[in-house]
């Protein structure tokens, strides 16, 4: 590497623990326009080659997912053919044993159009979400919610 190249950019993608992954894919896809992750190409191979349980799959959307993760991707950015997985924006949920019990220590903004926020408060607590308090500072206006598992975010 010389001095002027810049190392490639990682790849991301933010997780979020969940007690129900596919429900909350389901929201978060509904939420920002996104699809949920189809993943039922390589988990009937990995099924066909005795690679992994059965158990370890559900149905979700009439086909094949893993029975504790589920993710969703925009759907304009890039995605492996063969696996389903998302190559850009991307959220996965993972199920875990224990409940949320304290506030996030990071969280998601959601951006509505301009001049949008209102109807797009209404739009995500149609879905599931829940308001929290609507804040206006000097810096701007915002209002936090939670998704259906308590997790907050912000919509602007």
């Amino acid at each position: 590497m010389t001095s002027t190249s810049r190392p490639a950019p990682l790849h991301i993608k933010i997780v979020i623990d969940a007690a129900a992954p596919h429900a909350q894919a389901d929201f978060w896809a509904s939420a920002l326009h996104y699809e949920v992750e189809d993943n039922s190409m390589l988990i009937e191979k990995l099924l066909g080659f005795g690679a992994v349980p059965a158990e370890l799959t559900v149905e979700s959307h009439g086909r094949r997912a893993w029975r504790d993760l589920a993710a969703v991707r925009h759907p304009d950015d890039p995605f492996q053919e063969e696996s389903g997985t998302g190559l850009g924006r991307r959220l996965l949920f993972q199920r875990v044993p224990e409940a949320k019990t304290v506030k996030n220590r990071v969280h998601l903004d959601v951006h509505a159009p301009d001049g949008g926020r209102e109807e797009e408060v209404a739009r995500l607590r149609a879905l599931g979400a829940s308001v929290q308090r609507q804040v206006k500072e000097p810096g701007g206006e915002w209002v936090v919610m939670t998704d259906p598992e308590g997790n907050e975010f912000c919509v602007h």
